[in-house]
């Protein structure tokens, strides 16, 4: 058996967030096991969305959080990683400034990708070996700064578009009507042919949904409960979801516009539940790392 740790580091709009894995070689199969996960609220799309450039404050705390990565990542002799940033960082002005004053500065090399090269990465159907590939889903992944939405017919993903609909920018009331007018025609489109269709859902919120609803692994959640649970969210503040339901800070806000946005892509795809394989941005990051690399036999 032959174990290599690798490392993703997924810089979004709300959060950073860094996930170790042990990649593990065995009778010439592979497995993949998270072995570390740290997440750091530094939520860059409130600079972004609003003023167009990140401020030398949040630069600064980015600057701070890529040392602690390099050196977590030492300490856990860590083979490999990748550092992908997404819309935050891809709207800002300065963004290119910022990566490479991380650069400088830690040693972390930081690479912009577009929505579709994101949504490639996180709707690759092999990250999902849990799922019953034979069904159609809608892939939906809700971050800050946008969501990005794909077909995935018998494995594989037919179609995909990024949206400028994420939780930073609903909060800070940046999303047009235009823009959800575009993204129901978009998901109608795209779903209307199919008799039967499923929601596939990924993100720190979704995940957390799901564990508040208290579901099997495996199982789905359905729109009855998902809604349900909005409604309940829905009537406390910020303060009591923090203290009532153990949310983080930065959840307790964002975790309303996320469940807005599963909710109508239910009712828009006529889908009834959603699946939660509860993997994102930063398992694919891994799993794309490691494909070059052939399996040992060792």
């Amino acid at each position: 058996m032959k174990i290599n740790k690798y490392a993703a580091i997924d810089i979004g709009s709300n959060a950073v967030r860094m996930l170790i894995a042990n990649v593990i070689d065995r009778d010439g199969k592979r497995y993949f096991q998270k072995n570390a996960l740290v997440r750091l609220p530094i939520r860059l799309g409130e600079d972004s969305f609003t003023s167009g450039e990140i401020s030398s404050k949040k630069i600064n705390r980015m600057v701070k959080s890529m040392k602690a990565f390099k050196h977590l990542m030492k300490v856990h002799g860590v083979k490999d990683y990748r550092a992908y940033a997404t819309s935050a960082l891809r709207e800002a002005n300065n963004g290119q400034v910022v990566i490479e004053n991380v650069y400088r500065k830690s040693g972390i090399k930081i690479e912009i990708i577009d929505g579709r090269k994101e949504a490639k990465i996180i709707s690759n159907a092999k990250a999902f070996n849990t799922l019953n590939m034979d069904k159609t889903y809608l892939y939906v992944d809700v971050g800050g700064g946008s969501t990005e939405f794909s077909i995935l017919e018998n494995g594989e993903r037919i179609v995909s578009k990024s949206f400028k609909i994420g939780t930073v920018r609903l909060l800070n009331n940046l999303v047009s009507d235009k823009v959800w007018q575009e993204v129901k025609a978009w998901i109608e489109k795209h779903t209307e042919h199919f008799s039967k269709i499923y929601i596939l859902g990924t993100g720190g919120n979704i995940n957390k949904l799901y564990k508040m609803a208290g579901i099997k692994e495996g199982k789905p959640i359905s729109f009855l409960t998902l809604n349900a649970i909005y409604e309940k969210l829905s009537k406390m503040s910020y303060e009591e979801r923090i203290v009532n339901l153990e949310l983080n800070p930065d959840r307790s806000d964002v975790i309303l516009p996320a469940t807005q946005i599963y909710l109508k892509a239910l009712r828009w795809s006529g889908a009834k539940v959603i699946y939660v394989p509860q993997m994102g941005l930063s398992d694919g990051m891994i799993r794309a790392m490691v494909k070059k690399h052939p399996i040992s036999r060792e």
